[in-house]
């Protein structure tokens, strides 16, 4: 097999994907707006052709949060566009979210877009869906904890997993034979939101009070009903405190080095 591409190869998962892809012997082409052999635009195309030309693989991680017009819909529809021109490419491995046809969230929409568009494309797709990373409940819990209380979505169960976890099973799909949509890989552990914040606030040092805040509309309310969730596929092994418990040890190495 030739060389495997990787869009958003320099982000919190592509990069892990072509660090696993390359550790396993493969070629790989990362692609993103700054990659210094192989910049691409994936809002316009520009650098797509000579990107996948030969490609046989592309792994799909490059993904957009802005709206209308700048969202991963139209990456998705530039990629097929050049995948069919290329002419090689035989499967695209695309990593989509667990609850995309069940929360009501304009970004989830999107990435439903995304999928119909794969499959409706005529190329081979390979697509799998997980529930959020570690990461992003870290990442909500650190912005609300720049305020004195600590505000937090009440109700919310999450089943978060580790992006290393996933990054192994996308690297594993990542060959010319597409599977389709595969089974959803979920954390092992499901919990509220308010609760795992805590946790993070705890492993880090951080002395804030969490407030559970109840939140109004369809989308809240899809969460609360645990739309995003996979219990069924709690594949994952790291927990949520274990994944904490690293981010804590390696802030406190950080202090302990400016000391």
């Amino acid at each position: 097999m030739g060389a495997i591409v990787v869009t958003g190869g320099t982000g919190t998962l592509g990069s892990l994907v072509a660090e696993r892809l390359r550790s396993a012997g493969h070629e790989v082409r990362v692609l993103s707006r700054h990659a210094p052999d192989h910049p691409v635009d994936l809002q316009d195309g520009t650098g797509l052709d000579a990107a996948l030309a030969g490609v046989e693989v592309v792994v799909h991680c490059a993904s957009n949060t802005r709206g209308a017009g700048k969202g991963d819909d139209v990456a998705a529809g530039r990629l097929v566009e050049a995948a069919r021109r290329a002419g090689t490419v035989r499967n695209i491995v695309y990593i989509s979210i667990v609850g995309v046809d069940a929360v009501p969230l304009a970004y989830y929409k999107r990435k439903l877009r995304v999928e119909r568009l794969l499959e409706a494309s005529g190329l081979g797709v390979t697509i799998l869906r997980t529930t959020q990373f570690h990461d992003l409940v870290a990442m909500v819990t650190d912005t609300a904890a720049k305020l004195p209380v600590a505000p937090i979505p009440k109700g919310v169960p999450v089943q978060p997993i580790a992006v290393g976890e996933v990054a192994t099973r996308m690297a594993e799909l990542a060959v010319p034979t597409p599977a389709g949509r595969v089974p959803d890989m979920g954390g092992p552990q499901i919990r509220t939101l308010p609760d795992l914040a805590r946790v993070y606030l705890r492993a880090t040092g951080r002395n804030r009070r969490v407030l559970p805040v109840p939140l109004a509309g369809r989308t809240y309310a899809a969460f609360r009903r645990g739309g995003h969730l996979t219990p069924s596929h709690a594949v994952g092994r790291e927990t949520f405190d274990q994944f904490a418990a690293r981010r804590g040890a390696a802030v406190g190495g950080e202090a302990g080095s400016r000391t």
